[in-house]
């Protein structure tokens, strides 16, 4: 059987400033304390929501300012670009082109080449009708097949219709045309309207 040890006042002294410093492993949880009533009244509890008004449906670009139906082809078209171009010949002259009121003094008729044999054809029919001194030049590419601006194709990048119309204005502003053309534009209804060009020449120097 064993005997309790008593401690002695020394060693009791010590023991509880040893026991003060010291914090509990497991600390006994705290209740919340409870709710206090002012004058009677209960606190109230957390207040809801109010509900938010349903909102209307919404399309994106709903305000938008602009026509979507036409799509978004951003590039002139030939029409444009011709238009724009400046006038470098005689005005008066000009005019009249325009009108179909000059005759042409040559002319080539491109229809149903591949791009590499209307490009030989047209670069050696201008240069011989410059050397001949001729001033107005007539070029027939034709309109291109079916309606709509482009070609119903499977490729990545759509084709302008009229493969040659639309490669003959840019062949005629490079070298060697370039220097031995001052104007083209639009043929008159009566030489064959927008399938063909007014090609108007420089003097022979």
């Amino acid at each position: 059987m064993t005997r309790k040890r008593r401690l002695s006042e020394d060693d009791q002294a010590l023991w509880n400033q040893v026991a003060r410093s010291t914090n509990r492993m497991h600390p006994a949880s705290r209740k919340p304390a409870p709710e206090l009533e002012v004058n009677n009244v209960k606190p109230e509890g957390p207040r809801s929501q109010p509900a938010l008004a349903s909102l209307p449906a919404f399309r994106l670009g709903q305000a938008a300012r602009y026509d979507t139906s036409k799509g978004h082809d951003l590039a002139s078209t030939l029409e444009q670009r011709l238009a724009a171009q400046p006038v470098r010949m005689d005005r008066k002259t000009f005019g009249k082109m325009k009108k179909g009121k000059l005759r042409p003094e040559r002319k080539i008729d491109l229809h149903g080449m591949t791009l590499s044999t209307a490009h030989s054809a047209l670069s050696r029919f201008i240069i011989a009708a410059h050397a001949d001194g001729c001033r107005l030049a007539l070029v027939v590419t034709g309109k291109g097949q079916g309606k709509g601006k482009f070609r119903d194709d499977d490729g990545p990048i759509p084709t302008p219709r009229g493969v040659l119309r639309n490669q003959v204005p840019h062949w005629l502003r490079l070298a060697p045309l370039g220097a031995l053309v001052l104007q083209v534009t639009d043929a008159h209804i009566s030489h064959g309207g927008s399938g063909a060009y007014y090609v108007y020449l420089s003097r022979r120097r």
